[in-house]
């Protein structure tokens, strides 16, 4: 057996996942040998080699591990990483590209080892998941490598606050957030890989390939508003029922908190742990900017409503007060 990694192994395999920046001086234009190069040299130079086979799974109190087993979460996250691998490995076969090849085809074993994680997890804490659906290569690869990266630059956005929510929380035991600190990183360096393909591979796209591509591309983001939508009931081998909230991102507050947290606060921690996540590597690097700008849009619409809906209430305290004299 090998020797278990020295505390500052385990740091500077951390610190080199978190932080990277290109040798190349000025800028990395969009759709650029340089970008391109700088893209896949990113993936390639922050992989964490942490291995879930040795992961040390924390003793839980029987009210921590009810917490957990009962987070309805599993089944979707389980099978959102053997459909994401699968996706990601079909497209990378479509490449020809020798550099984005290999940090797609990166992409899609890294998507597997968070699979392993979780299944690794859920078996040493005996949660019960529903019936495990057959992985299938898709039929598009194109279309099915869209709606995983569009999908986990929204998730992961809403992802980053709530786990960091859940560790100033103290509900769940340090031990377990450090277990899957690694995770939530990589999910950052998988979504900075996505936004980066996406600018480059449109800027390569003919006219009409590059008219046609954007259609795909807003075709793909209402299919995930409208799956955001709708619940997924699968059932265990025992016969019970599991729903799969494909929004739980979203709507995951109350499991990782007991404080009464607002809208505003949530987006602002949400925007500021985002910010954190990608702060390390460079910032010529393109970030996603979908789930940011709506998270934005969002909180100054609420603001404005608040704001209009304190005035109103103000004046009808005043008007109150002027008919009572």
């Amino acid at each position: 057996m090998p020797d278990a990694p020295s505390a500052r192994t385990l740091e500077e395999v951390d610190f080199q996942a978190r932080h990277w920046s290109s040798p190349v001086i000025g800028p990395l234009t969009p759709g650029s040998p340089e970008h391109k190069k700088a893209t896949a040299d990113m993936f390639r130079e922050t992989f964490n080699p942490y291995k879930p086979s040795v992961i040390d799974w924390p003793d839980l109190d029987p009210e921590t591990r009810e917490r957990i087993t009962s987070l309805p979460i599993w089944d979707i996250a389980v099978h959102t990483e053997g459909r994401a691998r699968l996706r990601m490995a079909a497209y990378a076969e479509m490449i020809e590209d020798p550099e984005l090849r290999d940090a797609i085809a990166r992409n899609a074993w890294e998507e597997n080892r968070h699979k392993e994680v979780l299944s690794r997890m859920v078996e040493h804490y005996g949660i019960k998941l529903g019936v495990e659906p057959p992985y299938e290569m898709p039929k598009n690869p194109e279309w099915a490598y869209l709606v995983t990266g569009f999908s986990e630059c929204w998730d992961s956005f809403f992802a980053f606050g709530l786990f960091a929510m859940a560790e100033k929380s103290g509900l769940f035991p340090m031990e377990l957030v450090e277990t899957f600190e690694p995770v939530m990183q990589e999910e950052a360096r998988h979504i900075l890989l996505f936004a980066n393909w996406l600018a480059y591979h449109r800027t390569h796209l003919p006219l009409l390939k590059r008219l046609w591509f954007e259609g795909k591309v807003l075709a793909v983001l209402a299919y995930l508003f409208y799956e955001r939508l709708t619940l997924l009931r699968t059932f265990d081998e025992d016969g019970n029922e599991h729903t799969e909230d494909f929004n739980f991102a979203v709507r995951g507050v109350e499991s990782v908190t007991e404080e009464t947290i607002d809208f505003v606060k949530l987006m602002e921690l949400c925007l500021s742990e985002n910010d954190r996540r990608f702060s390390g590597y460079d910032p010529r690097l393109l970030r996603p900017q979908l789930a940011p700008a709506c998270a934005r849009i969002a909180l100054t619409a609420v603001r404005m409503w608040k704001g209009v809906f304190n005035k109103a209430e103000k004046k009808e305290e005043r008007d109150g007060g002027e008919v009572a004299l």
